[in-house]
């Protein structure tokens, strides 16, 4: 449990907050005194959100949102900022993974990849911006993976998106600087998650879902050197949520344009 307050005087929208490492996020910056609104495609998920909240709950509220459809972003970050009464940091940690052989990869999954992961950051984010300039203290933690800088087969789709992600999350944070909106990335790997190993109520990832004569051969670096106390693959998403709370927070008020590598060393 941390004793950091760094959130009490900060109100904070979390998308994917129904599961994993964006529930995670939740709950690290209620701990930390924070104000939240928890965005989610899962009502499912964010009701589990709520209830792990316990009695920081009041501090809590949910929208349910869909990040790929402009309408629903539109709607889901105005009630979300309307409940906050304002917004100093964005999270966006919505995102899925979906895994299959390139050749047999079709436009529509490809496209649906791109379109939560990549499309949702965006949509989201410019939504957002209005409340985030009104802030003295703005901040955008985008979610990239290492899957952007490390080969990983059989997730084209994925790793384009997460790239496209980083990619965006560096020009964001230059156009914006004169601004004082600082914009950073995580780049989790071997985490426990939906994408990974399936945990989760929100269930829009169910593991990495890889086909069934996949080469595991490929799969150089998925360990990580740092040994875990359970002695299993993944870390828990508290991990990742730590860092997220650290961009998020003033206390990296000189950090921006950059991604934080979570992994536990596997991409050393």
């Amino acid at each position: 449990m941390s004793s950091l307050q760094r959130y009490a005087d900060r109100r904070v929208l979390i998308t994917g907050g129904g599961s994993g490492i964006g529930q995670a996020t939740v709950l690290r910056m209620l701990e930390e005194g924070g104000r939240v609104a928890a965005a989610d495609v899962s009502e499912s998920g964010l009701a589990d959100t709520v209830a792990k909240a316990g009695d920081r709950r009041d501090r809590l509220s949910t929208v349910v949102v869909d990040v790929g459809d402009e309408d629903s972003v539109r709607r889901g970050v105005t009630d979300a900022v309307v409940a906050l009464g304002g917004l100093d940091t964005l999270v966006n940690a919505a995102g899925i993974l979906r895994s299959s052989h390139f050749a047999d990869t079709t436009l529509a999954d490809f496209e649906q990849v791109l379109r939560v992961n990549l499309i949702g950051t965006f949509l989201v984010t410019r939504e957002a911006i209005p409340a985030l300039r009104h802030s003295d203290s703005a901040a955008v933690v985008n979610f990239s993976s290492t899957s952007a800088s490390f080969a990983h087969p059989y997730m084209s789709a994925y790793a384009a998106s997460k790239g496209g992600i980083q990619a965006m999350t560096h020009a964001l944070a230059l156009e914006f600087s004169k601004e004082r909106i600082r914009f950073n990335c995580v780049q989790p790997g071997s985490i426990s998650s939906g994408m990974t190993d399936g945990v989760g109520e929100s269930r829009q990832s169910v593991g990495p879902g890889l086909p069934a004569d996949a080469d595991f051969s490929l799969f150089g670096k998925i360990q990580s050197v740092l040994p875990l106390e359970d002695g299993g693959m993944f870390a828990k998403p508290d991990a990742v949520a730590a860092v997220v709370a650290m961009l998020g927070s003033r206390d990296a008020y000189f950090v921006t344009g950059t991604e934080v590598r979570v992994d536990g060393g596997t991409h050393m």
